[in-house]
């Protein structure tokens, strides 16, 4: 283990935190804030395509929206009716 994996553990960072892997939040079927993601590929009405650093999310719904949007966080409201996910494999 290294030790700077050693310092996170001691200081109960959340892996999320200090790495580049996404961070789901969903509230319902009417809310989810992504953590952590790349950009956006696309975007539509009843579909949207997000890159992150592990893969693709593609949220399937209806009305949804980018709601909010920083560098880090994404928030997307709407009706949404599945979230599928595409990993990356590692080489």
């Amino acid at each position: 283990m290294k030790k700077k994996n050693r310092i996170h553990d001691i200081l109960e960072i959340p892996k999320e935190v200090y790495s580049n892997i996404p961070n789901l939040i969903i509230t319902g079927f009417e809310e989810m804030i992504i953590e952590n993601y790349k950009g956006i590929l696309e975007y539509e009405d009843y579909y949207i395509k997000i890159n992150t650093f592990i893969g693709i999310m593609n949220i399937h719904g209806i009305h949804l929206k980018l709601e909010k949007m920083t560098e880090d966080n994404i928030k997307i409201t709407g009706k949404i009716e599945s979230l599928e996910l595409e990993r990356i494999e590692d080489d």
